[in-house]
């Protein structure tokens, strides 16, 4: 297969690999069109596609940039996209707006559908009581999705009244960069965009675990270019202490572990249009090898750099806390390799 980019994206990714390096803001990022590559031309954007959000946020984990992007465009504005809401991803596409999904609870962990938040009827509208866990970019989003049990046990999917009265909103700093939020609903007005949006939102949480590895992947690069460079230039016994050969195993080890990361995503951006059983055992190999490769990248780099990798001054350190948090977000390690076995288990019983 060739996995040669297209013309439209290698532009793409080197503007964005240019921009990025001299810290742009998000402002800048919109300007450049990161959003609209994450949105089909349907819906006012030119990408959408599963290469596409590899290629972005691929870029986004090498600057270690903390966005939006993810949640806003991938997640909350994907699922806004997928219920026909023209005029809110216009705005997000724009970056007049921004979008966070409230989806899971307390002691769900990774469930995949709401357990405790409920949605009732309302007059002409619907009102929405529970609790949201941990919603990232809340904070600064003026779009709310909400996921709810509709009375007859469906998942679905909701626009919250920001400004109505009910909603209790805590913010909190995330160790990887950015904000969250614990919500708490009482009754809290609301729009309803799909009644039975189990399978929506599954999809969506499958392109946003593409994104997530992508963004490992990324960090990962510029975790191995630190640690080359310092293997270039930091001296012991008279010599860069890349010249001894334990070291040079080691660090080919590790490069040799992104590289399957690489084929994982390329893997998983291919196969996320498929049928949905295709497609989440694909999410969840891809997210195991990230989780697994991430872990050996931050316990190697630091190790080969010594003391100074874990100072705050470094970059390194920054780099390898992100790294760290990807494997919890969208199912970690432990989940999608009981995950993985279970969806095997299905395809084997239907297969002729």
């Amino acid at each position: 297969m060739d996995f040669t980019l297209t013309e439209t994206r290698a532009m793409l990714s080197d503007s964005l690999r240019r921009t990025l390096q001299r810290g742009a803001d998000w402002a800048a990022l919109v300007d450049l069109g990161a959003p609209a590559a994450l949105f089909s031309e349907e819906m006012g954007g030119f990408g959408g596609a599963g290469f596409d959000i590899a290629l972005v946020f691929e870029e986004l984990g090498r600057a270690c940039a903390v966005t939006p992007m993810l949640d806003s465009c991938v997640l909350a504005g994907g699922l806004l996209a997928d219920c026909g809401e023209e005029a809110p991803v216009a705005a997000i596409i724009a970056g007049e707006a921004q979008a966070a999904l409230a989806h899971w609870e307390p002691g769900s962990r990774y469930a995949p559908d709401p357990l405790m938040t409920v949605a009732q009827p309302m007059g002409q509208g619907w009102q929405i009581t529970g609790h949201k866990a941990v919603v990232v970019n809340a904070p600064e989003a003026g779009l709310i999705l909400c996921s709810a049990r509709m009375p007859e046990g469906a998942a679905g999917l909701f626009l919250l009244d920001r400004d109505a009265g009910g909603l209790d909103l805590r913010d909190t700093p995330l160790m990887g960069g950015g904000t969250a939020a614990e919500i708490d609903l009482r009754a809290v007005p609301a729009r309803l965009l799909h009644a039975d949006a189990s399978s929506l939102i599954e999809a969506r949480i499958a392109r946003a675990a593409l994104a997530q590895c992508a963004e490992a992947l990324g960090l990962m690069q510029a975790i191995r270019d630190l640690t080359l460079d310092y293997l270039r230039t930091r001296t012991q016994f008279g010599r860069p202490i890349g010249q001894f050969q334990a070291l040079q195993h080691r660090m080919a080890d590790m490069l040799i572990e992104v590289e399957q990361v690489r084929s994982a995503v390329i893997n998983l951006a291919g196969q996320i249009d498929s049928d949905r059983v295709t497609r989440e055992r694909h999410v969840s190999a891809a997210k195991v090898l990230t989780g697994e490769v991430a872990r050996l990248v931050c316990e190697e780099s630091i190790q080969m750099h010594g003391g100074i990798g874990l100072t705050e001054e470094y970059a390194l350190g920054q780099r390898a806390i992100r790294l760290s948090m990807c494997d919890h977000r969208f199912g970690d390690i432990d989940h999608h390799l009981a995950r993985f076995t279970e969806l095997g288990r299905l395809t084997a019983e239907t297969a002729p």
